[in-house]
């Protein structure tokens, strides 16, 4: 099942998406089986908007091996996480403002994210996918002459529009055997399995929960693979997981 969150005649609802079509849900997406209406648009007539609305998110550093070795870092003996503000989010379709005022080299860094679907605190590995609404598309939009600078990460992937998450949310993914590719105006930069994480999506939302209480809504981006590089305005960059769909930002001023 994809729920994705949309606006039409001015109103922001849930729906559940059905090939080209997508229907308003009855209740809240984050009960057990959430059931469409009889309600429905066509995919081109509403806007999709994120299809959360996180508290936080909470990123995973170096957790591919080769995006490691292509920063010079060693490995992490532990999840690296930092937080991304609620305020950075955008979604499928909006346009990634390039902070030219503050930056000169801002990146893209395509990845897996994680939607919580019921608090979670200190939850054991194996049970974590009970706490699991299901996966989206997420581009952790970086600063990284600022990243440089600051040494720690708040400036450089914080920024208004820093986090594009979307189309959906997919339910129904195995994420320890999908693909993560990005695409810079229709050029392939990034490709790798999931099942290259050094930490799997289990250990990393177990390893989180017992740092902070993840609530419902609440986002684990789980890293980047290698081929991270440089966005301009004007760009268009695509994050495509299979299973899930695209995620698609223009960038400008």
């Amino acid at each position: 099942m994809k729920i994705a969150r949309f606006s039409v005649d001015g109103r922001e609802r849930y729906g559940i998406v059905d090939g080209l079509s997508i229907y308003e849900v009855d209740g809240s997406i984050f009960e057990s089986n959430p059931e469409p209406l009889s309600t429905g648009w066509g995919l081109d007539e509403v806007r999709l908007l994120p299809p959360c609305t996180p508290t936080k998110i909470v990123a995973i550093g170096l957790n591919y091996r080769e995006h490691a070795e292509e920063f010079g870092k060693s490995l992490p003996d532990e999840p690296m996480l930092f937080l991304k503000p609620s305020t950075s989010v955008i979604g499928h379709g909006d346009r990634i403002v390039y902070p030219g005022h503050m930056s000169r080299r801002v990146d893209y860094e395509g990845e897996l994210a994680v939607v919580i679907k019921k608090t979670a605190r200190c939850v054991p590995p194996e049970e974590a996918g009970k706490y699991i609404l299901g996966y989206t598309c997420f581009n952790d939009v970086t600063a990284r002459d600022l990243q440089k600078k600051d040494i720690q990460y708040t400036r450089a992937k914080g920024f208004d529009t820093f986090a594009p998450i979307g189309p959906w949310i997919d339910t129904e993914l195995d994420p320890m055997d999908t693909r993560v590719r990005t695409y810079l105006n229709g050029e392939k930069r990034q490709d790798a399995p999931t099942g290259d994480m050094i930490f799997d999506v289990y250990e990393l939302v177990s390893f989180v929960s017992r740092v902070m209480t993840l609530l419902p809504g609440d986002v684990v981006a789980t890293g980047t693979p290698s081929g991270v590089g440089r966005l301009r305005p004007g760009d268009r960059v695509e994050i495509v997981i299979d299973g899930i769909g695209s995620l698609c930002n223009s960038v400008g001023d």
